[in-house]
């Protein structure tokens, strides 16, 4: 239950608490017997047995198994010993599976990460004594004491608040540390980041200090509800996963399909049964790139190395390629668009804006600085200077000290006396200075709450008295600086004489006001127009107010004319539907919830895209898990964040994402040419059999050949494809379609056709060889016909590189794929050549002549499709 909507005194007596004793321990366990623990509760983990047999629920993985099985039995029915095709098969299975379990056990650690926020100890009143226990101890109607620097160990209401300011961004998103006051009663629809009355578990002290009464505890706190989302969210697949297992399930009924048939025929032209059967299972093992998802697994591998480099750690690798085919980025503003750290940007006089670094500037961020609370750091080299306190503060003092103005000098020269602290109420502070000999009165804060004790405004370096049309202008200067969102601070002083009056806050001279903002970081403008260009479409999601989202939005080139800005408010009104419906209309979204992250990103996926989110706190974890591809940031990420996420920018940097879409694309690229590499070259096997079969020719290949010839095309070569570089121009083009399958635009006639003119080769070396052979003995023909449909396919590898020329491209630039290239061919030459070899996959040495014959035929596939490519370019 909420009490924000309570007063204090009514939240005691819902809660059975008084607070001048605290719970009883007797009355503690009681309750904690009933609500639990203060603790989150953890998902139950799956068992390494269970993940890695749920790794063979896959159609492809089980035609492979059921392939591999009666590869088995059939050489064992026919008292043969040679059991080399079930063996690779169920090694590559059983390989790809040790993967896929080692990438799971890696993952979500997110509910482990939340307990580390929770504060080891509390601070709390029992048994009418000021005690400290274990924070997991804590039950509702504690109470508990908060003071600056200390977590808070649980959602409570708060009961007395004396300058009470709490750190709430990691749950809110809110960029500065929100004030609090425990006498305000709130309306019961007020949002989370507006409860200034309520202190959240995981929020940090940073001003201040208070009591409060615990409300809610463990799972039942704000945290725990987003440790709930994250239990019962099931992240998505990706587009590629998703294409994969339906490209598997095709391809395994077309083997299987195939197979049958020439199975059927070759038993109706008399063939041996047996060895009818056997040279349809090859076939099927041949047919079916059953390396393909190690390939794949490899290729990502390879592209999250490449990606590490530039500064993104991927968690899970299938998610590399979903930022290719991402169509919408939602981001996080505070610490990811934006700095996350509060900066003077402008600074108004009464004539106008001025220069930070004019005089007038000086003398506004010398006074204000005066009458702050930073504490200063300098490193033991003196490099670099560090800066605490309060955020607004910090800003002032930082834009003081880059303009030379030292606080440490100023604190010495200008010795403060006494002071008037901030608080909630006055919503200003006073501190009185040493000036020579006589003092300096300093107030700063809210512009409305100090021009009413002003008399008098500083104009070129003297007092003047402050009429209704100095007033207006002020009042006009301090309007238009809040339109641009910008966090205003007003600043007054007065010399005297004597302080024994102690009356500090009147008759003030107003000097200025310092306007500041939590800037966008300087390279996420040119990232978000880089989103724009390859189709993607960026949108803001954060807990600050939407004047301040807007703004920033704006800035950034988020928001357009033509687009809208929401809050959490209004979208509590609208239905699941009605935002499906409008989602398109809005770029920024303010003062939202975690839940409301997630309706979100749901509601963009509901409408055909794919979602990658970034983000770096807790309320950003159950967006991340849910979106197709969650980026949390490294550096002020949380680890809640992190270990929801799919992928980690390392440097916080916004524009590293778009680095990672380039790589994905290029990543999804390669594995489509691997993919149209293996099928066109698989496929120029079947036909070399069925064409065969339909002929009635004896069969060219024997089930051996055709596994050598799998393991040869099907591994390095296919690998190296997945080195190549992203093409030119791949960020000016839109988004992979995720409704396009793997053989859109196109892929399947190329495919088909180029497997025909492998197959034909394959076939006509076959030809060739059985005439030659004057004995009309299949060796040769055979032998022939095994290197061609190798050496071809291995040509053919080059010519999936890119959709330009060779030559444009650079024939050797790959290297690994030459290397590749050059190391299959020598191991095809030893088959063949070398007599142990030769005798065991049933092959003769060939002449000089005859390899000539070979490559020239094997080299065709490049004249071939170089000629497609040069007329493609000439249509285009």
């Amino acid at each position: 239950m909420f009490y924000h909507y309570h007063s204090a005194e009514d939240t005691l007596k819902s809660l059975q608490t008084d607070d001048s004793t605290g719970l009883s321990s007797k009355e503690a366990a009681k309750r904690q017997k009933k609500y639990g623990t203060n603790e989150l509760e953890s998902p139950k983990k799956q068992s390494l047995l269970l993940k890695f047999i749920s790794q063979f629920a896959d159609f492809m993985i089980l035609v492979l198994i059921i392939a591999a099985i009666i590869s088995f039995l059939v050489s064992f029915l026919k008292g043969e010993t040679d059991y080399v095709d079930p063996i690779i098969i169920f090694a590559i299975i059983i390989l790809n599976a040790i993967i896929g379990v080692v990438q799971e056990t890696k993952a979500e650690h997110s509910l482990d990460a939340l307990k580390k926020l929770s504060a080891p100890n509390a601070s709390v009143f029992r048994d009418s004594t000021h005690m400290t226990i274990p924070a997991k101890d804590l039950v509702p109607g504690d109470i508990i004491f908060l003071e600056t620097g200390y977590y808070v160990p649980a959602d409570a209401r708060l009961l007395t608040s004396i300058n009470l300011k709490v750190d709430e961004s990691a749950l809110t998103g809110e960029s500065h540390p929100v004030e609090k006051n425990a006498d305000c009663v709130l309306k019961e629809n007020t949002p989370l980041a507006e409860r200034t009355n309520f202190v959240p578990s995981t929020g940090i002290v940073t001003y201040g200090r208070g009591t409060a009464i615990v409300t809610a505890t463990g799972m039942d706190t704000e945290v725990g509800h987003i440790a709930k989302l994250i239990m019962e969210d099931v992240t998505p697949q990706t587009p590629l996963q998703k294409k994969l297992a339906k490209t598997g399930k095709i391809l395994g009924i077309l083997a299987l399909s195939i197979c049958a048939v020439i199975f059927i025929l070759g038993t109706l032209q008399g063939r041996p049964i047996f060895d009818m059967f056997m040279t349809s299972v090859s076939l099927a093992v041949a047919s079916i790139p059953e390396g393909l998802p190690t390939i794949i697994t490899i290729m990502l591998s390879l592209g999250v190395q490449r990606m590490a480099k530039k500064h993104t750690v991927v968690r899970k690798l299938p998610a590399v390629e979903t930022l290719g085919s991402a169509t919408v980025i939602c981001s996080d503003k505070t610490g990811t668009l934006t700095q996350n750290k509060m900066t003077v940007t402008t600074l108004y006089s009464i004539n106008g804006a001025e220069n930070l670094s004019s005089a007038f500037g000086n003398f506004l961020l010398s006074l204000a600085t005066r009458c702050s609370d930073t504490n200063i750091e300098h490193s033991k080299n003196h490099e670099s200077t560090i800066i605490t306190g309060d955020p607004t503060e910090v800003a002032i003092t930082t834009a003081a000290e880059n303009q030379g103005i030292l606080k440490l000098k100023l604190d010495l020269t200008y010795r403060r006396v006494d002071e008037i602290p901030f608080d909630s109420i006055r919503k200003r502070m006073t501190t009185i200075h040493m000036k020579n000999q006589n003092y300096e009165v300093i107030t700063k804060g809210a512009f409305d709450m100090l021009l009413p004790l002003c008399n008098s405004v500083y104009i070129n370096g003297k007092s003047v008295p402050l009429t209704s049309s100095y007033k207006k202008t002020l009042q006009e200067f301090n309007q238009r600086m809040s339109e641009q969102s910008l966090r205003v601070i007003a600043v007054a002083y007065k010399d005297v004489v004597s302080i024994h009056d102690k009356d500090y806050e009147k008759n003030l001279t107003f000097v200025g006001l310092i306007g500041m903002i939590d800037p966008p970081r300087p390279e996420a403008k040119e990232a978000v127009a880089t989103c724009i260009e390859a189709g993607i479409r960026p949108v803001m999601i954060t807990g600050d107010h939407i004047t301040t989202a807007s703004a920033i939005g704006k800035a950034l080139g988020i928001l357009h004319s033509s687009d809208e800005a929401i809050n959490g408010a209004k979208l509590d009104t609208m239905s699941e539907k009605q935002l499906e419906e409008n989602i398109q209309h809005y770029n920024v979204f303010a003062r939202v919830s975690p839940e409301h992250k997630v309706r979100i990103v749901k509601a963009f996926q509901r409408t055909g895209n794919v979602v990658a989110m970034t983000g770096d706190g807790v309320n950003d974890a159950p967006a991340l898990k849910t979106a197709d591809i969650g980026c949390a940031m490294g550096m002020t990420g949380t680890d809640v964040a992190k270990n929801a996420a799919d992928m980690i920018l390392t440097d916080d940097n916004f524009a590293t994402i778009i680095t990672a879409v380039k790589e994905g694309r290029g990543i999804y690229d390669n594995i489509r040419k691997s993919i149209h590499f293996l099928l066109s070259s698989n496929i120029g096997e079947i036909l070399t059999i069925l064409a065969s079969i339909l002929l009635n020719f004896p069969t060219p290949l024997l089930a051996v050949q055709l596994l050598w010839i799998n393991l040869v095309t099907d591994s390095l070569p296919a690998i190296s494809l997945g080195t190549e570089k992203p093409e030119k121009g791949i960020m000016k083009r839109p988004p992979v379609d995720p409704q396009k399958g793997l053989f859109a635009d196109g892929l399947v006639v190329n495919i088909i056709l180029e497997g025909l003119f492998i197959g034909f080769l394959a076939l006509t070396a076959f030809i060739c060889g059985y005439k030659i052979d004057g004995n009309g003995s299949l060796t040769l023909g055979r032998t022939m016909c095994f290197s061609v449909l190798a050496l071809s396919q291995l040509f053919h590898s080059f010519n999936m590189r890119s959709s330009r020329s060779l030559f444009e491209t650079g024939i050797f630039s790959n290297i690994r794929l030459t290397f590749s290239f050059i190391l299959c061919t020598i191991l095809q030459v030893l088959v063949v050549e070398y007599p142990v070899f030769a005798s065991i996959f049933k092959v003769q040495s060939l002449t000089l002549l005859q390899w000539i014959a070979v490559f020239f035929l094997s080299f065709l596939p490049i004249v071939v499709v170089e000629i497609q490519k040069g007329l493609n370019y000439l249509k285009n």
